[in-house]
């Protein structure tokens, strides 16, 4: 029998996008209210497709937006074009699945997941038996749950590793194979975000301000802090981006990011960010109870700014200042360092002034591409002037309450060469109005904590500040 006689089926979820609906809506009403979470789980006691029709009845996805195979979605559209039947037959509730439908117009029919009925693994096969008979259509899947469909089509075409083929090959030898090729380590890594870790140096601030960089207990102490803090902050930036994949989807940049490209199954990042949170409380059991308690406001902050802090204007900043300032705590907190108040004077300011930056840059970036507003944010392209603004001053106030502390009392008690300290002065100063003319001059990377650390003169201005509070000691 020709093939274009055939109908050809294709699965919706890791086959023809590369995302999974379920999840998405799950992530997508979690964000709206993360108390969803409860009744979900009230939801699922009804089944699985219940639980699919509830999620798709309070939300919206833009289907426009999503990662789809484009390898797969070529192919239909030449197999459409040659007059063969396509039909959408997914696991996913029919409300997604007729949106998908539309969007590609290639569609003769649609076949999905009902309130009470969940068209995956056999009852997808029966279904597909009653409407076109036993090796009457060609089918396209791409995991386990497929190998039923394939055993009663008479063709498999499969979109996966070369494992789900070998399962499709089993119990179907008439097999066409878009191989999915995918490097976990390195996307796992960049999901994680690993170059970020570098914002956790600010750690080991008060081992070096309080002298203590020489002592052996207290270095162990602060590596320690560091890894926590690291993998904690992993599963956050893991939990914030399965939470801002349309936002992502819409960023020139963002866009390529492993789960909102579809390089990761959100199934994956679920997996991730659990290992990721009990790894890093695993490491911080080690250490003070006090260090547990700095982690733990750390990481109702990060979920709370994903959750919602983001979108508000102004308080987004102040609460990534705050949520860098709380890293040189938690440095304090891990060996029992008290902390000067001078310290947190000076950290507040140029972490908000850096926080503006990263904004700043954000709209900047906007404006270049012709849009208004930054998608998830609470900003527009007019608010660029007053960022400026607040961001320099707050860069400046830091640098006056640098100078106030060299003016100080406390300082001789610490220093047997105070006068060496107003090197610092001076290169913080320079690096703060280098930081913002680079900002203005759009040539700053949108983390200006990640620039610093890859930026050579920032590295250089940092060695040396470094060098004379050594020398000053």
């Amino acid at each position: 029998m020709a093939s274009a006689t055939i109908p050809l089926c294709v699965d919706l979820d890791g086959t023809l996008t590369r995302t999974d609906f379920l999840l998405e809506s799950f992530f997508v009403l979690v964000k709206q209210n993360p108390l969803a979470i409860f009744l979900c789980l009230r939801w699922m006691l009804r089944g699985k497709a219940y639980l699919k029709e509830q999620i798709a009845k309070r939300v919206t996805i833009d289907v426009g937006v999503l990662p789809y195979n484009t390898q797969l979605v070529d192919y239909l559209r030449d197999e459409h074009s040659a007059g063969r039947s396509l039909y959408l037959c997914t696991a996913s509730n029919r409300r997604f699945a007729n949106q998908v439908a539309d969007h590609f117009g290639l569609f003769s029919g649609v076949l999905s997941s009902t309130e009470d009925h969940n068209l995956l693994g056999r009852n997808k096969a029966k279904a597909l038996v009653e409407q076109f008979g036993d090796g009457g259509f060609d089918y396209c899947g791409d995991a386990m749950a497929d190998v039923p469909v394939w055993r009663q089509a008479r063709r498999a075409i499969v979109v996966g590793d070369k494992q789900i083929a070998a399962a499709a090959r089993k119990v179907n030898e008439a097999i066409i194979f878009f191989e999915r090729k995918r490097q976990l380590l390195p996307l796992v890594l960049k999901e994680m975000r690993v170059h970020q870790w570098v914002k956790n140096v600010l750690i080991f601030v008060p081992l070096f301000t309080a002298h203590k960089f020489t002592d052996p207990a207290s270095i162990v102490a602060a590596c320690i802090a560091f890894a926590s803090f690291s993998l904690c902050a992993s599963s956050v930036y893991l939990l914030n981006d399965m939470l801002d994949l349309d936002a992502d989807r819409r960023h020139a940049r963002k866009r390529s990011r492993p789960f909102a490209s579809g390089s990761l199954p959100l199934s994956f990042g679920i997996v991730m960010t659990i290992a990721l949170l009990v790894a890093g409380g695993a490491l911080a059991l080690l250490l003070p109870w006090k260090f547990g308690v700095v982690l733990a406001a750390y990481l109702a902050a990060t979920v709370a700014y994903s959750f919602s802090l983001k979108r508000m204007a102004l308080v987004d900043v102040f609460t990534l200042a705050c949520l860098y300032t709380v890293r040189v705590i938690a440095g304090g907190t891990a060996d029992a360092i008290p902390l000067s108040y001078w310290l947190i004077l000076f950290c507040v300011p140029i972490f908000l002034s850096l926080a503006m930056v990263k904004r700043y840059v954000e709209l900047e970036s906007i404006l270049r591409l012709g849009k208004m507003e930054a998608a998830g944010r609470g900003y527009i392209t007019q608010d660029m002037s007053i960022l400026r603004s607040f961001g320099t001053s707050s860069a400046y106030l830091a640098v006056l309450v640098l100078a106030l502390y060299l003016n100080s009392p406390e300082l001789k008690l610490l220093y047997r060469h105070p006068q060496l300290l107003w090197a610092v002065f001076a290169l913080t100063l320079y690096w703060v109005s280098r930081i913002w003319m680079f900002a203005f001059r759009g040539q700053m990377h949108d983390d200006p904590i990640v620039f610093a650390f890859k930026d050579r003169v920032s590295v250089a201005v940092i060695a040396l500040c470094g060098a004379c509070m050594t020398l000053a000691i």
